[in-house]
C-alpha cells in the first residue's frame, strides 16, 4: 500500500508538471526574467534529492499510521458516528486548514523562515517552484501531517485525496500561465489561482505575508490574510536579498537555512 500511495503521488506530480509546463509554454503569463532552463535544473535536482530522502524517511510511516488508526478506530473522527464520506471530507478540510496555519508560521517565525525562504528565493514563479523546498521544511511538514493523521484518525484514502489535491493545486497556483479573467475571478472565491499566489511570492514583504492558502482560499478570506489589491504587472518575484542566480544553485539552496537570516 505504501508503494501504491507513493506511485499515485509520483504519477500525479509528473502529470501535473507536464500539463502545467505545456500551458506555460503555450499561454505564458509573462516572459521569464532569468533562464527557465537554468532554474529548472536546480529546482528539479532539489526535487529529486527531496523525493528520495522523503521516501526513505517518512513515506512508509505515513501509510502505516493511517492504516493503524483506521484498523484500531483511533482519533477524534472515530469517536462520532458519521458517514465515511463525511469523515474523509472533514479530514481533508482540517488537513488543508492546518497546512494553511503551518504556512503562515513559516513566514512569521524566524526559525521556520530560514528553511521556507529556499522556496521563496526563486527568481521566477512557475510549476517547478511548487516542489522547490528545503528538505528540513519538508521533514517538519511530514511530522505535522503524521501527528494530524494520528489525532484525527484519518484513513489512508483521505490522506491520498488530500496529498493529491495538495500536489495538483500547488502546481497550478505556482504556474506561470495566463488564466482568463472571468475564470480567475471565479477561482478567487474558493480556490487559489496563480494570480493570488503570485502576490504571495512578491519581494514586497507586506504582499508576501498574505495569501497562504494552497487548496482553498477561504482560510485567508475568513482569517484576514487575503490580499487582492496588487498590480499583477508590477509584482517582482523572489526575496530581496537573493537577486543573483549564481547564488541560487543547488548547493547554495541546501545550506541557505544555515546562513545569515534575511527577510
Amino acid at each position: 500500500m505504501g508503494l501504491e500511495m507513493g506511485s499515485v503521488r509520483t504519477l500525479l506530480t509528473l502529470f501535473g508538471f507536464a500539463l502545467f509546463l505545456s500551458f506555460e509554454l503555450l499561454i505564458p503569463y509573462r516572459k521569464p526574467s532569468v533562464s527557465k532552463t537554468g532554474r529548472w535544473v536546480h529546482n528539479m535536482a532539489l526535487t529529486l534529492f527531496n523525493s528520495v530522502l522523503l521516501y526513505l524517511l517518512v513515506a512508509a510511516l505515513i501509510v502505516h499510521i493511517a492504516q493503524y488508526v483506521t484498523v484500531n478506530r483511533l482519533g477524534v473522527l472515530n469517536l462520532v458516528a458519521i458517514p465515511r464520506w463525511a469523515k474523509i471530507l472533514i479530514a481533508v478540510l482540517i488537513m488543508d486548514f492546518v497546512i494553511y496555519v503551518w504556512h503562515l508560521l513559516n513566514h512569521v517565525m524566524p526559525f521556520f523562515w530560514r528553511f521556507h525562504r529556499v522556496h521563496h528565493s526563486d527568481l521566477n514563479m512557475d510549476v517547478s517552484t511548487s516542489t522547490r523546498f528545503h528538505i528540513g521544511e519538508l521533514v517538519m511538514s511530514a511530522i505535522i501531517k503524521i501527528s494530524l493523521i494520528f489525532f484525527l484518525g484519518a484513513e489512508l484514502i483521505a490522506v491520498v485525496i488530500f496529498e493529491s489535491l495538495l500536489v495538483f493545486c500547488a502546481q497550478f497556483c505556482h504556474s506561470s500561465l495566463r488564466v482568463a479573467r472571468r475564470l480567475d475571478n471565479i477561482l478567487w472565491v474558493l480556490f487559489v489561482p496563480p494570480s493570488m499566489h503570485r502576490i504571495h511570492h512578491s519581494v514586497v514583504i507586506k504582499e508576501r505575508n498574505t495569501n497562504y492558502g494552497t487548496i482553498l482560499s477561504v482560510w485567508d478570506r475568513w482569517l484576514g490574510t487575503l490580499r487582492k489589491d496588487v498590480d499583477q504587472a508590477k509584482i517582482r518575484i523572489g526575496v530581496g536579498a537573493y537577486s543573483n542566480p549564481e547564488e541560487l544553485k543547488l548547493g547554495r539552496l541546501l545550506i541557505m537555512p544555515f546562513t545569515r537570516p534575511v527577510l
